[in-house]
C-alpha cells in the first residue's frame, strides 16, 4: 500500500463533522508548491489560496488588483503540493460581483483548471444569486462575512466590523442565509468575539475566524504573517510563531559575507 493511499483527505464533510464533534478547525494560506507542501505536512485541515496573494506575493496595497488567471496559477501550484488538506481558493474582486453567470464561470474555471476543492467569496445577501448558482453547479462554497477586504474602498478602513447593532443584525441574518444557500463553511473576519460566538452557535456550518475570538469553530491566518515574514504587519489578532524575516535576512547577510571573503565555496563544496 502506498503512503498516499493511507492519507485521509479532508473534505467539506470532514469540516462539518469537526464542528459537530467540537474539534477545532485549522486553516492557513499558501500560494506556492513549496509552502503548500510544508503547511500540509504540518497538519492543517484546510489551505486557503487567498487573494491576500495580491499583498504578500505581488506587493499590492489591497487585494483588488489580483486577477482570476493569477489566482488559478497560485491554486495550481498549491494543489500540486497537497496530499491531505482541503484546498479553498478565493474568487478575486470583479470575478463574481457583477452577475451570477460570470460568478459561475469564474468558479468553474478555478475548479477545472486548478483542481482545487472549493471556492470562497465575500459578502452576504448582495451576492445571494451568485452563491446559489455556484452551489447549484455542485461547487462547494465557503462564505466570508465581517471585514471583507475586497470592499475596502466602500468601508474606507480595515477596522473591526459589526460593532453597531444594525451591522451585527445583518451579519447574523447573512450567516443564516449563507447556510440556507448551501455554503459549507464561513470565514468571520475582524468582528467582536461575542458576535462571532453568537453566529457560530446559531448556524450548523463551521465558522472560521480571523480576528473574531476563540469561539469560532476554527481559525485562519495568513502564512507569511504567522511565520513572521512580514515584520511591519502587527494586528492585535496575529500570533507570530517564528521571526523568519530576521532569520532569512541574517542568513542572506552571512552568505554575502562568506562569498565576499572567499570563504564560500570552500574545498569540500567544490568538485
Amino acid at each position: 500500500m502506498s503512503v498516499h493511499s493511507e492519507i485521509k483527505k479532508i473534505t467539506t464533510e470532514t469540516l462539518r463533522k469537526m464542528k459537530f464533534d467540537k474539534e477545532k478547525i485549522t486553516m492557513l494560506t499558501a500560494y506556492d508548491f513549496t509552502t503548500a507542501k510544508m503547511v500540509d505536512a504540518g497538519g492543517v485541515d484546510a489551505i486557503l489560496v487567498g487573494d491576500s496573494a495580491s499583498n504578500v506575493m505581488a506587493g499590492y496595497e489591497t487585494t483588488l488588483p489580483i486577477t482570476l488567471d493569477q489566482m488559478i496559477y497560485h491554486a495550481q501550484c498549491v494543489v500540486r503540493g497537497v496530499d491531505r488538506a482541503l484546498v479553498v481558493v478565493d474568487l478575486p474582486f470583479g470575478s463574481y460581483q457583477s452577475n451570477p453567470e460570470k460568478a459561475l464561470e469564474s468558479a468553474v474555471r478555478i475548479m477545472k483548471e486548478s483542481e482545487a476543492h472549493a471556492i470562497k467569496l465575500e459578502g452576504g445577501s448582495e451576492v445571494e444569486e451568485s452563491i446559489q448558482k455556484i452551489v447549484n453547479a455542485g461547487i462547494p462554497v465557503m462564505g466570508h462575512l465581517g471585514l471583507t477586504p475586497q470592499s475596502i474602498y466602500q468601508f474606507g478602513t480595515y477596522k473591526v466590523r459589526a460593532k453597531e447593532n444594525d451591522e451585527a443584525d445583518k451579519l447574523i441574518s447573512d450567516a443564516k442565509l449563507l447556510e440556507e444557500l448551501g455554503c459549507f463553511a464561513l470565514v468571520l473576519e475582524k468582528i467582536p468575539a461575542e458576535l462571532a460566538k453568537k453566529v457560530s452557535e446559531s448556524i450548523s456550518i463551521p465558522t472560521i475566524g480571523i480576528g473574531a475570538g476563540a469561539d469560532c469553530d476554527g481559525q485562519v491566518l495568513v502564512y507569511h504573517d504567522m511565520v513572521g515574514m512580514n515584520k511591519d504587519f502587527t494586528p492585535k489578532f496575529l500570533r507570530r510563531y517564528l521571526d523568519l524575516y530576521s532569520e532569512i535576512t541574517g542568513a542572506v547577510s552571512q552568505y554575502v559575507k562568506d562569498v565576499k571573503s572567499a570563504d564560500f565555496p570552500n574545498q569540500t563544496e567544490s568538485y
